[in-house]
């Protein structure tokens, strides 16, 4: 089993409540990012739809137009060729007049092609402004994961076993980044809060934005886990739980099914809630 650290002694010029409060605004400004650049993807599209069904609208009246006038044209012609010349020369007249209005058409069609060129251009430099916000907001929301998970285990892992204990778990000791190490079999993994007694563990795993890949992954942990101690003849209860800034419902009600314990944000404190069945035992 690998050495249990002890808490680091850090500073205290800031309260529990400040740096819980800091987290809150940051999560707060996090979801704001995200709703904007929805908005903005959503506001593009419908401007891309009506563009293009304007440009529709106008080629089928064009055409419809066009169709009319040639079809009145061919019976004029048709009427005209019984008359006298002069009658011919109107019908000569009313064919350039024709012509004059293909031309004018095409010419519109192509000032028409040109002006939706130009638009699909700006529409693709604001899709490539949008991803680049997006890129930054993920940078930003990287950085936020690191610090969020130094500060919830300095300051929230201790707590943990007073939480825990009016959960059943009556936990002694509490480490951060306890890691396992087997080379031998090939067993490497780190765990970021490790509860324990003398019969029973908890692995916790830390994320600021909680997916259901990270549940998966912290499963696959377990079972390292089971393994790892079994090889040992340890035959302790393994028990898992997550905690997370933001949990979104399905990633929630995942985790729950899952058999695992969920820690989520409440106010200035948080709260943990047990998995919807038995917990699950490894």
């Amino acid at each position: 089993m690998g050495k249990t650290q002890t808490l680091p002694d850090y500073p205290r010029g800031l309260t529990f409540e400040q740096v819980w409060a800091a987290l809150m605004e940051d999560r707060e400004q996090l979801k704001e990012s995200q709703r904007e650049a929805a908005k903005r993807r959503e506001e593009m599209e419908r401007w891309m739809k009506k563009s293009r069904e304007e440009m529709e609208r106008w080629m089928k009246e064009s055409r419809k137009e066009t169709d009319r006038f040639l079809k009145e044209s061919q019976q004029e012609t048709a009427r005209r060729q019984e008359e006298t010349a002069r009658q011919m020369k109107e019908t000569d007249r009313q064919m350039k007049e024709t012509d004059r209005f293909l031309k004018e058409s095409q010419q519109e069609t192509a000032r028409r092609q040109e002006e939706t060129a130009l638009q699909m251009k700006e529409t693709d430099r604001r899709m490539k402004e949008t991803d680049r916000k997006l890129n930054e907001i993920g940078k930003r929301f990287g950085d936020f994961t690191n610090s969020f998970g130094d500060v919830v285990e300095h300051l929230v892992a201790p707590n943990l076993l007073e939480k825990f204990k009016a959960l059943g778990f009556d936990f002694e000791e509490a480490s951060t980044r306890h890691k396992i190490r087997n080379k031998k079999h090939d067993i490497s993994f780190e765990i970021d809060v490790f509860l324990q007694n003398g019969d029973t563990a908890m692995l916790v795993e830390i994320k600021a934005n909680l997916t259901i890949s990270d549940v998966n992954k912290h499963i696959t942990r377990l079972e390292k886990m089971r393994k790892w101690a079994d090889l040992r003849g340890d035959k302790r209860r393994f028990f898992g739980a997550v905690a997370g800034i933001v949990v979104e419902k399905d990633e929630r009600e995942y985790t729950l099914n899952q058999g695992f314990f969920l820690i989520e944000p409440s106010g200035e404190d948080y709260n943990i809630t047990p998995p919807y069945n038995k917990p699950k035992e490894w």
